[in-house]
């Protein structure tokens, strides 16, 4: 996905390449997070991802974002080896800790633009701290970003629907895999009766050999 998703943002580039202040065009909703720590998740287990700088810490039984959001690591983990900001591409209800800065686009420029805009931007000019690094919001927001006319990158936005709509089939795949696994081997559902497509030999064996991974297949 983002290496398409880049390819098509290079190209534009070519054609239009502004220069805009990350702070110009994008909101920090960083005042919205509320930490929880270890004992507090222990006793709010539910449904909704809990995320910290790099990735999904945890489930929890309330939400404090609803819809598509960026996440880039505030401290801890912030840089990639190579020198480039640690993201995370977020959708539905969730949670953050106070680990990650929030992003939410301000201007003409749409989420997946940012991202993509971000994934090709070197940061260790406004990374601090020798110990345990950090990103604060004002070395953030002064962050300079290539960015092409919104116009070039128009199929951004439906590349990175159908990424997130492969990704919800396949985690209810998962669920429904793990909900029946079980009931499957302990006999629970029967499936002696179940009739099979008649098929030649070689293709039978083609067919049980990959039907469960398509079931769980990321």
């Amino acid at each position: 996905m983002l290496d398409l998703g880049t390819a098509q943002f290079e190209a534009a580039l070519q054609t239009d390449c502004r220069e805009v202040r990350f702070g110009d065009i994008v909101e920090l909703e960083d005042s919205k997070r509320i930490p929880l720590n270890s004992r507090d998740r222990e006793q709010r287990k539910g449904p909704y991802p809990y995320y910290g700088a790099t990735s999904v810490m945890d489930y929890v039984d309330d939400y404090l974002f609803d819809g598509i959001r960026i996440l880039l690591g505030e401290d801890g983990s912030v840089i990639t080896d190579d020198g480039y900001p640690v993201l995370q591409y977020v959708w539905g209800k969730y949670w953050v800790n106070n680990h990650a800065h929030i992003l939410k686009p301000c201007d003409e420029y749409p989420m997946e633009m940012l991202y993509v805009a971000l994934s090709r931007t070197a940061i260790p000019h406004i990374v601090t701290g020798a110990v345990q690094k950090k990103i604060s919001q004002k070395n953030l927001n002064s962050l300079i970003l290539e960015m092409p006319n919104p116009e070039d990158v128009k199929g951004l936005e439906g590349l990175f629907s159908l990424y997130r709509n492969n990704v919800d089939e396949n985690k209810e795949l998962e669920q429904l895999r793990d909900c029946l696994l079980p009931k499957l081997m302990s006999g629970k559902i029967d499936v002696s009766e179940v009739e099979l497509p008649t098929l030649p030999n070689n293709h039978l064996h083609v067919f049980l050999s990959t039907a469960p991974l398509r079931l769980s297949a990321r």
